[in-house]
């Protein structure tokens, strides 16, 4: 008795990446319709699959160039632009034979899918941590210098400490492990590309606990950038105690002995 249509349906939604095969194999000579339109899609997810894992492994091409090195950490930060809240620096050590699909720019991803692979980087990364500059900090050195600070921060919580850091486009300061900036680097390494997700969301987590604190203002759906209801609410209730206040001074008047 022929499979029915419903049962082959559930069989391809329930098929992980490595079962496509062997189901493109069991139903490619169904001849009825639906069959066949299912035969389709599942090779056009395996074809999609394979553009990825070839995507993936030209992301590889700088961790191949430096592979004598033992633990190569990918750098990035998210959060130099905003009006409020910290500036978040990943750093990320990926084993050597590192088979995570999808990973980007963070800002090229879907909430959804850094959130999916954030938790995936943090099972299978050999070391990952965060480090932060906070809008005070940010005042007081400038942003840029801010952002090195929160850089030296997630680097020094790494165990094993890295052996080579892969860094988009900057040259961090004061720090002696050999440094390789690649300008687009989330676009073009697989390390900075997990930093700068692992960076992303736990920013962008921080900022909608900071929407619950000071609701007016939307940070949960602005994360702190500048956006026209953003700076209407900042203009109306003046700022917050994470507002940058070197970034606000075109939108609102204050002391600056009150800081």
């Amino acid at each position: 008795m022929a499979v029915s249509l419903t049962e082959i349906k559930n069989q391809l939604q329930a098929a992980c990446a490595d079962e496509l095969p062997a189901f493109i194999s069991q139903y490619e000579n169904d001849e009825r319709a639906g069959a066949i339109k299912l035969v389709e899609n599942a090779k056009k997810r395996l074809e999609a699959l394979e553009k990825e894992r070839a995507r993936t492994e030209e992301l590889k091409r700088y961790e191949r160039e430096y592979a004598d090195y033992a633990y190569i950490c990918g750098i990035d930060e998210v959060g130099r632009g905003p009006l409020a809240g910290p500036v978040v620096a990943g750093a990320v050590i990926l084993p050597k034979d590192c088979d995570i699909l999808y990973i980007n720019d963070s800002k090229q991803l879907s909430e959804k899918k850094r959130e999916e692979l954030y938790d995936i980087i943090m099972e299978k990364a050999v070391a990952c941590a965060v480090g932060y500059a906070t809008p005070e900090r940010i005042d007081e050195i400038n942003i840029l210098q801010a952002t090195y600070e929160a850089m030296r921060e997630a680097i020094s919580k790494l165990e094993p400490a890295p052996t080579l850091l892969l860094n988009d486009a900057v040259k961090i300061p004061g720090v002696e492990i050999p440094q390789v900036s690649i300008i687009k680097g989330d676009a073009k390494s697989i390390s900075i590309g997990a930093a700068s997700i692992i960076a992303k969301v736990t920013r962008d987590r921080l900022m909608v606990e900071y929407d619950k604190v000071f609701p007016e203002y939307d940070f949960a759906g602005n994360k702190g950038y500048g956006s026209a209801a953003h700076i209407e609410a900042l203009k109306k209730y003046g700022p917050t105690p994470i507002h940058r206040r070197s970034f606000i001074k075109n939108f609102v008047q204050e002391e600056t002995s009150e800081k």
